[in-house]
């Protein structure tokens, strides 16, 4: 239910082509979920009526908040032991040609200098749960505005050292595709570590066609060195992709070549079609639920058995919630 909730979005009077929404299911009502969909989805057959969840005429949950999905500098994950930043203005990023961040508002300036960084880490203390950012665990760096190698690995040695003036010793996760050189390896193993890359895969078919060139310039055939390369230079790895862009037989050769070199369960979307013009660019089949289960199995035979999980926090339009390959993955 919460995989076709990111699929077909949410009917709604509210005008908001996409928002970040707190969802309880109501047989399972002591967790909570938060998700990104749009709530003008006029076909869906998710419907809010106040701030009940409905499918078809009946009462399958409640929404607790809802807030409009803006680019900003930062924001919180996992209680507050998780943080994603957008130092590099998100919102100015020309995008791939499935991504939404352009339909969005925007409130995320250009950081560039190390004080800057402070100033956004100090800032973000106020927005803390606890106020105290000793508890972050890992820091993720998700813009993709960094079109240069040097300038993104200038940037994390500058995150880093903006991070440890604070006494934060977090790991930093980020991104990314422009970075993939040996030489950029070697120092971020050296003047950042610990550090995750994970590669923006996103899709293995169609790239000239749905993503911006400097994603488009690496080639499919690169990615698995590419992050063997990194593994072995002491980084942690992992990728992201979004599911119902490739035919599911892509799907599984692309995973299965990359899985062997990540430390991290991937980030798995769900991908969601904005306008008519995104719809259009599904994998045939992709519009229908039945397509993310398959993908869904497919991956969890395939990475299954590396003793890879993925974490509830991670991502907002996940494949999995409460179980992944029958283990549970969320206390009930």
């Amino acid at each position: 239910m919460l995989i076709a909730l990111n699929l077909y979005g949410i009917s709604s009077d509210i005008c908001q082509h996409r928002a970040r929404v707190g969802v309880t299911i109501a047989s399972v009502p002591r967790v909570s979920w938060k998700v990104i969909v749009p709530l003008n989805a006029a076909g869906s057959p998710f419907r809010l009526v106040d701030h009940d969840l409905h499918l078809g005429q009946q009462r399958i949950g409640t929404v607790q908040r809802i807030d409009a999905d803006e680019a900003v500098g930062g924001y919180f994950r996992d209680g507050g032991r998780a943080a994603t930043l957008n130092p590099n203005a998100r919102s100015r990023c020309v995008g791939c040609a499935f991504c939404p961040n352009t339909l969005e508002a925007a409130a995320d300036p250009r950081f560039s200098e190390e004080r800057e960084l402070t100033e956004l880490l100090a800032a973000m203390v106020e927005q803390h749960p606890r106020r105290n950012l000793n508890e972050l665990r890992e820091v993720t760096v998700s813009t993709g505005c960094f079109e240069r190698e040097d300038a993104a690995v200038a940037h994390l040695v500058g995150l880093r050292a903006a991070l440890g003036s604070q006494g934060i010793g977090a790991r930093i996760g980020f991104l990314t595709s422009v970075i993939q050189s040996d030489a950029a390896f070697a120092d971020l193993a050296a003047r950042v570590a610990p550090f995750v890359l994970r590669l923006t895969a996103e899709c293995f078919t169609r790239r000239d066609l749905l993503l911006k060139a400097s994603k488009a310039r690496l080639q499919r055939v690169d990615m698995p060195d590419l992050l063997r390369r990194a593994r072995q230079a002491g980084l942690g790895t992992s990728f992201t992709y979004i599911v119902g862009l490739d035919p599911l037989t892509e799907m599984r050769a692309g995973v299965a070549a990359l899985g062997e070199h990540v430390t991290e369960f991937p980030n798995f979307q769900v991908y969601q079609a904005h306008n008519s013009i995104m719809a259009g660019l599904r994998t045939p089949g992709a519009e229908q639920l039945e397509f993310y289960l398959q993908a869904r199995a497919s991956i969890e035979q395939i990475l299954g058995g590396r003793g890879l999980r993925p974490q509830a926090w991670e991502c907002y339009r996940p494949l999995w919630y409460f179980t992944f390959a029958g283990e549970r993955l969320v206390r009930v």
